[in-house]
C-alpha cells in the first residue's frame, strides 16, 4: 500500500532490534519474558497473532489451565455454603484464593476485605447501590472514568447528592492539579462525599498521581480509586496507598478465568454501606414472618450476592502466582520500553508531503502514563481514516487491536472537541429510542465532520518487540493514502465483522 517516497518510520535498517535495545536497554532485562512467551504464549505465534488489546483482556499462560485442571480432577468439590466435606474442602480453596488477593495487593487483612464479584462493573456497583448518598453529600469524579464508574452517578442523584465532574485537559487529557484541589475543597467533612478517578485511564493511558488518595482522604472524602486498567502492568501496593475502594477485574491482569472480579475494601468504610437488599449468602438469618426480619453477615459475605463463582476462584490463586512468578515490575519495565519506542515511533511516521501520519491522544512521552495508547491515523491531507475500516483492516493481517470510546465517554469527548451541543442531539429531544454507538458515530460524523471514535493499542505480559513492530508496519502500509480512497482496499476473505464499541 505504501509509496516508497514516504518519509519517516520504515522496516530498513536502522530501525531493528538492536537499535530499539540500544535506546531502551531495560529492555533486555526482561529477556526471560521472551522465554515464557514461547513456553506459556506460544498459541500467539503459532497462530499468527498480534495481539493488542490487554486493556481490553489479558492472555493467560497455558499453565494456569494445566493447574486448574488437574486440581478439579484431582478433587470433588461442592457448593461452599455447608458443612460437608465436599462443601469445605470448597471453602477452604475460597478463603485461601481471598487470601491470596490481599497478598498480592500488600493489603492487611486487618485493614482490607475482598469481596468476590462477577467483574470490576459488579464491584463498583455494590459500591454504588450501598453507599449513604444524601443531600449535602458528593460524588465527584473525573472526566475519564469508565462507564461503570460513571453510571454511579444515578445513584447518587437519586440519593440527592450533588455530582460533579472533574474535567481533563483537551491537550493531554490531564486533570489540572489547581483545578481537582478546588473540587475536594467543596465537600462538606460533615456528610457523605465519594471520589472516582481511574488510577490508569483505559483511554489516554494516563496515570493520575496516587497522592490524590490522601489528600482527598484529609478533605473528607473516601476514595474509589479504579484499577482495572493499572493493575495488569504496575504495581499496586495497599499498604502504601490506602483507598477505601478499589475494584477489579481479573481476566485484565493475566486471561483467565472470565467472570470473576473484586472489590478490595477498607473495613472501615465498607461498614458505611447500607445494602438495599439481601440475596441467599448475604445473611445469617432472615424470617417471612416479620417485614424487614433479616442479619446481614460481617464483612464478604455480606455483599458476595447468592453463590460465588467457586470453582473459578482457585484459579485467581494461580493466575496470581503466575503474575508474580513473572513480577510486576518486570513486566511494567517491558511494556514501559516498548510503549515508549512505539509513541516515539509513531510520531515519527511522515507521509511524502510531509504531513504526519497520527495523532495521538493523550501524554506525548511515558512520563506517568501507562502502555494504553489511543491515536487516530491520519491521510495526507490530515483526514482521519476511518478506524472501523481500520480494524477491519489490521484484523485481515491478524491483529488484535480495539476501536471505539473504550466505555469512556468523557476522554473521548475531550479528545474529539465534541461540545455540549453536539452531543445533545443523541440526547435531548431525541426521538426513536436509544441511540446505539454507530448511529451516534453517523450522526456526529455528519452534523459537525468530526471523527468520534479512536483507535487504541495496549501492551502486557507477552508483548514483545515484534507485536510492535508489526503494527507499525501496518500503519506505515497507509502512507499516502487518501482517507476518501480507503474503502477500495481489500480485506481478506474470511474475516468477521467486528461488533461496535458501546459509547
Amino acid at each position: 500500500m505504501a509509496n516508497d517516497q514516504c518519509a519517516g518510520w520504515t522496516t530498513a535498517p536502522g530501525h531493528t532490534y538492536s537499535d530499539f535495545v540500544a535506546e531502551y536497554p531495560a529492555y533486555t532485562e526482561t529477556a526471560a519474558i521472551d522465554d515464557l512467551r514461547a513456553a506459556e504464549y506460544g498459541r500467539l505465534d503459532r497462530l499468527g497473532h498480534v495481539y493488542l488489546d490487554y486493556t481490553g483482556g489479558g492472555q493467560y499462560a497455558a499453565s494456569q489451565l494445566r493447574d486448574h485442571l488437574a486440581l478439579l480432577n484431582d478433587g470433588v468439590y461442592g457448593n461452599p455454603h455447608s458443612n460437608n466435606p465436599t462443601s469445605l474442602a470448597m471453602t477452604e480453596l475460597v478463603e485461601q484464593a481471598r487470601a491470596a488477593v490481599l497478598a498480592f495487593f500488600n493489603a492487611d487483612p486487618a485493614e482490607y476485605t475482598a469481596i468476590f464479584t462477577q467483574n470490576a462493573s459488579g464491584a463498583l456497583k455494590l459500591v454504588g447501590e450501598a453507599y449513604p448518598f444524601q443531600p449535602g453529600g458528593r460524588y465527584a469524579l473525573t472526566f475519564d472514568n469508565h462507564n461503570s464508574v460513571n453510571g454511579i452517578r444515578e445513584y447518587a442523584r437519586r440519593g440527592g447528592a450533588t455530582v460533579r465532574y472533574i474535567p481533563v485537559r483537551g491537550s493531554d487529557l490531564r486533570v489540572d492539579p489547581a483545578l481537582f484541589a478546588a473540587h475536594l475543597a467543596e465537600a462538606d467533612p460533615a456528610a457523605h462525599n465519594l471520589l472516582a478517578f481511574p488510577a490508569q485511564s483505559n483511554f489516554s493511558g494516563v496515570q493520575h498521581p496516587l497522592a490524590w488518595v490522601a489528600d482527598a482522604q484529609a478533605r473528607g472524602w473516601d476514595v474509589l480509586l479504579d484499577a482495572a486498567a493499572f493493575a495488569p502492568t504496575n504495581r499496586l501496593d495497599l499498604a502504601a496507598i490506602q483507598p477505601d475502594f478499589v475494584p477489579l477485574s481479573f481476566y485484565k491482569i493475566f486471561g483467565y478465568p472470565t467472570g470473576v472480579g473484586c472489590l478490595l475494601a477498607r473495613r472501615r468504610t465498607l461498614a458505611k454501606l447500607q445494602r438495599p437488599w439481601f440475596a441467599g449468602g448475604t445473611i445469617a438469618i432472615a424470617s417471612v414472618q416479620g417485614e424487614g426480619w433479616h442479619y446481614l453477615l460481617p464483612g464478604a459475605a455480606g455483599f458476595e450476592d447468592g453463590t460465588v463463582n467457586y470453582l473459578n476462584l482457585p484459579a485467581v490463586e494461580i493466575g496470581l502466582r503466575h503474575i508474580t512468578r513473572v513480577g510486576v515490575d518486570t513486566i511494567h519495565a517491558r511494556v514501559h520500553c516498548l510503549a515508549g519506542w512505539l509513541l516515539r515511533e509513531l510520531q515519527a511516521l511522515r507521509h511524502s508531503n510531509g504531513a504526519p501520519l497520527a495523532h495521538i491522544f493523550g501524554p506525548q512521552t511515558m512520563d506517568d502514563r501507562g502502555a494504553t495508547i489511543a491515536f487516530y491515523l491520519l491521510d495526507p491531507t490530515g483526514q482521519p481514516y476511518d478506524v472501523r475500516r481500520l480494524e477491519l483492516l489490521a484484523g485481515a493481517s491478524g491483529i488484535s487491536l480495539r476501536t471505539g470510546c473504550f466505555c469512556n465517554p468523557g476522554d473521548g469527548e475531550v479528545a474529539h472537541d465534541l461540545r455540549r451541543e453536539e452531543m445533545a442531539q443523541c440526547f435531548v429531544g431525541h426521538q426513536g429510542g436509544p441511540v446505539l454507538f454507530a448511529e451516534f458515530y453517523e450522526t456526529i460524523r455528519r452534523s459537525t465532520g468530526k471523527t468520534p471514535s479512536t483507535m487504541r493499542v495496549s501492551l502486557g505480559v507477552a508483548s514483545n518487540f515484534a507485536d510492535v513492530a508489526s503494527f507499525l508496519d501496518f500503519a506505515y502500509g497507509f502512507c499516502d493514502i487518501d482517507a476518501a480512497a480507503l474503502d477500495s482496499q481489500p480485506i481478506a476473505s474470511g474475516h468477521h465483522q467486528a461488533l461496535p464499541d458501546a459509547a
